[in-house]
């Protein structure tokens, strides 16, 4: 019997090109492999930390291993928008593979041959190899989404969007316990190479199997012509607002505070430049990022729902394990259990979402009743106090994962459905920017809610003005996630009091579990407000048909 081939039309610049359904699936499987590398290096270093300051020394910089590739993995997605709506999608795909693999590998040699000229010691080749990684990162995430929107129709979409949402939760999820098993285990694969290095190697032969898909199954994809050009001056005002406003979200709280002249300057330079590019792109007749798509009621909204959303997944990524640790006094490795079931409900919701959305033609009426589960789930958060269960935690974030899930490629679809064929790329990119840049300014506002109210709780903790300064800084806290803080506390001021400050820190123990049950209670507050503004857009989002499918030939 032969096989049937069932083939699509992908618009190029030299015509339509036919792609059979085989090439079709590992052309995905290709994009997805490289996502998953991608999103898996967002929090894969995080336990390896310890154990590169160790190797390579520099901890006064060790926080720019995760800020150098979050900052260029962000800051460049809509720049990859916009070049995917002007060049062939298998040519960026493959740069920014390649870009990613090389920064892997550099990663992963970092520090091996000394000080070297121009990139310094070991750390601070490490720091530029990350940032080069996350160059190639960038595309990783934009890509997926846009060379999807040309594999398949807005209708066939959501199934496929919701896969790639799955992965980048698992990989979010899987990252630091990943990051832990190979900097404690494979040490001993080659002798005298660190098992941290291989938090980066493990990419390479990974990357290998998703550069052989693409090289050979994916088509050029180029965008028919359009006569589009890439304004650099409107890249640069770009970069130079991003740059700025993600380093200032992302800066260490202990060093550069919230109203320090560091922080309101640098975030001040970025609405300065951040004028400057909305001034330049409303002028240009090629911008990076066109700002008339915010007339379409449809991209504006979906774009700001996205933003909530991604806020959202990642707080409750961050604040859930210190809550679980410094509150319930669970072990780091039973507060990162708990994150499994977020991603397993994620997973599942963004998977089903996407299946039923294709079936159904709409997005909307899924949207509405996912948003209404993340509602029940944020309520819920709510009442979580330093009594509640461990299980109780688990359960609520199956729910959360199950509501915050369908958004990932739902919101996508909606965005993509709704512009013309030559702005897909850009309007695709912005909507993983947003979610993006959502994340790091809901965790910039939980933590500064948290610092705050730890302040003010410990301020009121008995015999604290027994302590020496800085004891209960909430800066020493506020980020802990690895170690129960009472631990830490008992530690610090053995340090300093000695066995006093044991038989002190001891005695403000359980005042110290409220204090941070307190605080934490107030950050689930917020998120609470956070799940509603995005409800709030859901509600408002136009629930446009998807469009179906072209005839198949055959």
């Amino acid at each position: 019997m032969s096989r049937v081939r069932h083939h699509v039309a992908i618009g190029t610049e030299g015509g339509d090109v036919e792609l059979s359904r085989r090439d079709k699936t590992l052309t995905l499987v290709g994009i997805v492999m490289a996502l998953f590398l991608g999103a898996l290096d967002q929090t894969i270093v995080a336990t390896a930390l310890p154990s590169m300051v160790d190797d390579l020394g520099g901890v006064s910089r060790y926080a720019w291993v995760v800020t150098a590739y979050v900052l260029a993995s962000t800051v460049l997605v809509p720049v990859y928008g916009k070049l995917a709506d002007m060049l062939s999608r298998r040519r960026i795909e493959l740069f920014a593979v390649v870009t990613f693999l090389i920064g892997s590998f550099l990663c992963g040699a970092a520090g091996q041959f000394g000080t070297l000229p121009l990139l310094g010691d070991g750390m601070t080749q490490l720091i530029v190899f990350r940032a080069l990684q996350g160059i190639g990162g960038a595309g990783l995430f934009a890509m997926a989404f846009i060379v999807i929107s040309d594999l398949y129709p807005p209708r066939e979409r959501g199934k496929y969007l919701g896969l790639i949402g799955a992965v980048f939760a698992i990989a979010s999820v899987l990252g630091p316990w990943l990051g832990g098993l190979l900097t404690d285990h494979a040490g001993g694969i080659v002798p005298g190479v660190a098992g941290w290095r291989w938090v980066f190697y493990v990419n390479l032969p990974v990357g290998a199997v998703a550069l052989w898909f693409i090289v050979t199954r994916m088509p050029p994809l180029r965008p028919r012509s359009t006569g589009q050009r890439l304004d650099l001056v409107s890249v640069a005002l770009l970069i130079l607002t991003l740059v700025p406003l993600v380093l200032g979200l992302q800066f260490d709280r202990t060093i550069y505070p919230w109203g320090g002249a560091v922080t309101v300057g640098t975030l001040s330079a970025a609405a300065v430049f951040g004028l400057a590019f909305v001034l330049r792109s409303l002028t240009s007749a090629n911008p990076v990022l066109d700002l008339r798509l915010f007339r379409n009621r449809v991209f504006a909204v979906a774009n700001g729902a996205g933003f909530f959303l991604g806020a959202t997944f990642l707080s409750l990524l961050v604040f859930v394990p210190l809550y679980l640790v410094n509150v319930l006094g669970v072990s780091a490795t039973e507060a990162g259990v708990a994150l499994i079931p977020l991603s397993l409900g994620v997973s599942v919701g963004a998977i089903g979402a996407g299946q039923l959305a294709s079936r159904l033609g709409r997005y909307k009426p899924i949207m509405l009743v996912a948003i209404a589960v993340l509602l029940v789930a944020a309520v819920l958060m709510t009442t979580l106090d330093a009594d509640s269960p461990y299980g109780r935690v688990v359960w609520i974030m199956v729910v959360a994962g199950l509501g915050i899930g369908p958004g990932f490629p739902l919101y996508t679809v909606a965005i993509q459905n709704a512009v013309e064929g030559h702005l897909v790329g850009q309007a695709t990119s912005a909507a993983q920017f947003f979610r993006l840049i959502g994340g790091a300014v809901g965790t910039a506002l939980m933590g500064a809610v948290l610092a705050t109210t730890l302040a003010a709780a410990f301020a009121q903790l008995p015999d604290a003005s027994a302590l020496p300064e800085g004891a209960l800084d909430p800066s020493r806290f506020a980020g802990e996630v690895a170690g129960d803080a009472g631990e830490d506390l008992a530690r610090a001021l053995e340090s300093e009091l000695g066995a006093e400050g044991l038989a002190l820190a001891a005695d403000l123990s359980e005042a110290l579990r409220n204090a941070f049950a307190t605080a934490v209670s107030r950050v689930f507050g917020v998120l609470l407000w956070l799940v509603i503004a995005a409800a709030s857009l859901t509600l408002w989002l136009p629930g446009l048909e998807l469009r179906g499918a072209a005839p198949a030939r055959r």
